[in-house]
C-alpha cells in the first residue's frame, strides 16, 4: 500500500495546493496536533492527468476519486510516471465494482451496505490487497444520501468485523449542506472512539479547518486544489 503522508510542498507548489497546506498546518497548530497526523487527499475526480501531475510533481502524493471507471481509466499512467502514490475512492462503491476497487484504491471510504461487505470481503481474500476501509455515516439521514443512520453505526460495524471480517480502520461522513458541521463531525468522531476506530474522514474544501479541530485524520480538498469543475 502506497504511504498515506503527504511530503512538505515545494516551493513550485500550485497556489490552490499550497494554500490548503498553510490552512491545514495553522489548524493542526490551533488544535495542538502534529500536521502529520492529517492526511489531505486531494479530490481529482473530472480533471485529467494534466490538471493532476503538476499536484503531484509539487509532492501530494494522496488522491481521491469517486468512480471507478474514471480512476481505472487516467490513474494507471499516472502511477507508472510517479512512485509512492496512493489512490482513495471517496464515492459511492457498486458491489459489482468491488474487484476493480481492491486491486485499484488503497483506501474506500464508502463502505455503507452488506451487500458491498460481502463483495469486498471476497475480493480482499482472493488479491490479498487490504485497503484501508471506512464505514460511511448518513450523519444527517438524508434520504438522497447514502450511509448508515448513526442510530445502527454500531451494529453494522460489528457486522463488517463479525460477519464479513472486514479490517475497519475508520468513519467517513458529509454533514448536509445546509447544517453547520461541527455537530456532525463530533458526532462522527464520538461513533468512532466507542467502536475504537482510529481515522476519521471528515471535511472538505469548506470545512477541513473544523474537521481537523473534531478530529480528522483524513481531509478531502477538491476545488480549493484544483479550482471549480
Amino acid at each position: 500500500m502506497a504511504v498515506d503522508n503527504m511530503p512538505p510542498v515545494t516551493s513550485d507548489s500550485p497556489s490552490g495546493l499550497a494554500g490548503v497546506e498553510r490552512e491545514i498546518s495553522r489548524a493542526c497548530k490551533d488544535a495542538c496536533r502534529d500536521r502529520s497526523s492529517v492526511t489531505l487527499v486531494a479530490v481529482s475526480k473530472t480533471f485529467d492527468g494534466d490538471a493532476i501531475a503538476p499536484v503531484i510533481r509539487a509532492g501530494q502524493r494522496v488522491f481521491g476519486e469517486n468512480r471507478v471507471q474514471e480512476a481505472k481509466a487516467k490513474w494507471p499512467p499516472l502511477m507508472a510516471e510517479h512512485s509512492g502514490l496512493a489512490l482513495h475512492l471517496i464515492g459511492p462503491l457498486q458491489s459489482n465494482k468491488a474487484k476493480e476497487a481492491v486491486a485499484l484504491f488503497d483506501a474506500i471510504h464508502s463502505v455503507d451496505r452488506a451487500s458491498l461487505c460481502e463483495a469486498l470481503s471476497k475480493e480482499i481474500v482472493k488479491q490479498g490487497r487490504h485497503p484501508q476501509l471506512f464505514v460511511q455515516l448518513n450523519t444527517g439521514e438524508e434520504s438522497q444520501k447514502a450511509g448508515i443512520a448513526p442510530a445502527d453505526a454500531d451494529a453494522f460495524i460489528a457486522s463488517c468485523r463479525d460477519v464479513y471480517g472486514l479490517q475497519i480502520s475508520g468513519l467517513m461522513c458529509i454533514p448536509p449542506v445546509e447544517d453547520p458541521p461541527a455537530a456532525h463531525f463530533a458526532l462522527t468522531a464520538k461513533i468512532a472512539a466507542r467502536n475504537g476506530l482510529k481515522l476519521l474522514s471528515m471535511g472538505m474544501s469548506a470545512d477541513f479547518a473544523t474537521a481537523i479541530q473534531l478530529g480528522a485524520t483524513h481531509v478531502r480538498v477538491g476545488s480549493a486544489i484544483f479550482g471549480k469543475r
